[in-house]
């Protein structure tokens, strides 16, 4: 139980109606959730409105409603606060919940369109390494040292994220790593939270289905560090056009990192393969099990945030050069007959390039590259033909497939995939809508040393249809069809 009146000392009230000598026995924003003694917290969403369900909250026992308009009934023995932002109100009233947890631990959350779950992963194993309780969450999974907590989100939401916290509190964690999505910026899940450190990778075309405009995108994951506290750190990647833009305003200490211009901490690729590769990190060479250019920057703000957290050199580059990426990114098979294949998260269409750009600096010349991808329904439709154009000019032969159809056609998004194959191309794509069919296929042209990506889903275990989630695993679907390939 908590008292009303504590845990709104952070809030920006406008009107009370009611009395706030009030226990509040948890807090729910989904009015499906209410139980007697609860803070009901009216958030207006992007489809439902929590405040037509305000009367139905008191009716279940909700002792006080947080809403940004009062109800047209005000009911006895509820008390009801009015606040701008009921979203910024629902984050700082989590925190107070359960004793602002982030607080106790040094939280560091890694933002930007590509590298957030590789990052998270590898500082959550690389601390763990180093002898430190951990925490991680991420969009692959949420992990509490050995626990492993499903996740539902990149981000969850602001109550469920602070009582993540508490539970790595109580288990006396040190360090917690965490995904910071545009999503959970705009809608203040991470109000509240006190940051020890904040990371950009890169921004490119993503999430446009949501924020409308990519300025629009770019200004919200630059809130994330034009909230950093002066004690923490913001450490951006310069090579990202602007990587400059995010340190503009932020009070944190201002570090960055990079491949190709001056930066704070720097680092060269020597060498790139398969299996691995060699890079000189702030002076000092050593080999990683990690593949691509994408990767050396993602192992570089790794190194970066440990040295800003206080580690030694040699100690962060000998654990780092034995760890490995997070599932589903650059998954790396290879069949009986020498056929490699590549599960890859891949998204967007920068995420996409990348990948296939690395395949193309690694493979020999005789190797071809197939590349199995499509889009997912429900989002940003603009991306769908430049995903295409992409795979179709960084690969040999393309199948356009289906990927999360979620609540639209897939064969309408697959036709807009199409809008984007080059001329040149179209003898060389093809589009097949069964996912698993379009893996045989891949499967079936591919000769020996061929290289295939199978791109979009990564980590994921299911394919989205109608609302349904059906048990579908690309790495799953390959080692099946890489078992019929002979040598």
């Amino acid at each position: 139980m908590k008292q009303l009146n504590s845990l709104i000392e952070n809030i920006s009230v406008i009107d009370i109606k009611g009395t706030l000598d009030v226990n509040v026995s948890s807090i729910a924003f989904d009015s499906r959730a209410v139980s007697h003694g609860c803070l009901f917290v009216a958030v207006k969403g992007t489809t439902v409105d929590g405040h037509n369900f305000i009367e139905q909250a008191a009716g279940k026992g909700a002792a006080a409603i947080v809403c940004e308009e009062f109800p047209l009934t005000i009911l006895p023995g509820v008390t009801y606060i009015k606040v701008d932002d009921s979203h910024a109100a629902l984050g700082w009233l989590g925190t107070a919940f359960y004793g602002n947890p982030s607080g106790q631990l040094k939280l560091v959350g890694i933002t930007g369109t590509n590298g957030k779950t590789t990052c998270a992963t590898l500082l959550f194993n690389l601390f763990r390494g180093l002898g430190y309780k951990c925490g991680l969450i991420s969009t692959v999974q949420n992990q509490i040292e050995d626990l492993v907590i499903p996740s539902t989100h990149t981000t969850p939401d602001a109550i469920a994220l602070n009582g993540l916290l508490a539970q790595m509190v109580e288990q006396a964690c040190d360090y917690v790593f965490m995904e910071v999505s545009s999503h959970a910026v705009a809608q203040n899940r991470i109000a509240g939270l006190a940051f020890t450190g904040g990371i950009f990778t890169n921004i490119t075309h993503d999430h446009l289905d949501f924020h409308k405009t990519f300025d629009e995108y770019l200004k919200v994951k630059k809130t994330f560090f034009d909230h950093l506290p002066a004690r923490a750190f913001a450490l951006s990647n310069v090579d990202d056009k602007r990587g400059m833009v995010m340190l503009q305003n932020t009070k944190a200490k201002k570090k960055t990192y990079s491949l190709q211009n001056m930066a704070d901490f720097r680092a060269k690729l020597l060498e790139d393969h398969f299996t691995g590769m060699l890079l000189n990190i702030d002076g000092a060479e050593a080999w990683f099990k990690m593949v691509g250019k994408f990767n050396a920057y993602n192992l570089l703000a790794v190194y970066a945030t440990a040295i800003l957290l206080g580690e030694d050199k040699q100690n962060v580059l000998s654990v780092l050069s034995n760890l490995k990426g997070a599932e589903g990114r650059f998954d790396y098979l290879v069949a009986p007959n020498k056929v490699v294949g590549i599960v890859d998260y891949a998204h967007t269409p920068d995420a996409v390039q990348n990948v296939l750009e690395t395949i193309l600096e690694v493979r020999r010349p005789s190797e071809k590259v197939i590349t199995v991808i499509g889009c997912g329904g429900d989002r940003d439709r603009a991306k769908r033909p430049v995903m295409a154009k992409v795979a179709c000019e960084f690969s040999d032969k393309v199948i356009l497939t289906s990927d999360n159809p979620r609540t639209e056609d897939p064969q309408i998004i697959i036709k807009e995939m199409e809008e984007g194959v080059p001329v040149f191309k179209k003898g060389s794509t093809v589009s097949i809508l069964d996912r698993r069919e379009a893996i045989k296929t891949a499967c079936m042209l591919a000769q020996s040393g061929d290289i295939i990506l199978l791109a979009g889903k990564g980590h994921e275990k299911y394919q989205e249809i109608n609302g349904v989630k059906h048990h579908f695993d690309d790495k799953e679907e390959l080692l099946n069809q890489f078992k019929n390939l002979k040598n």
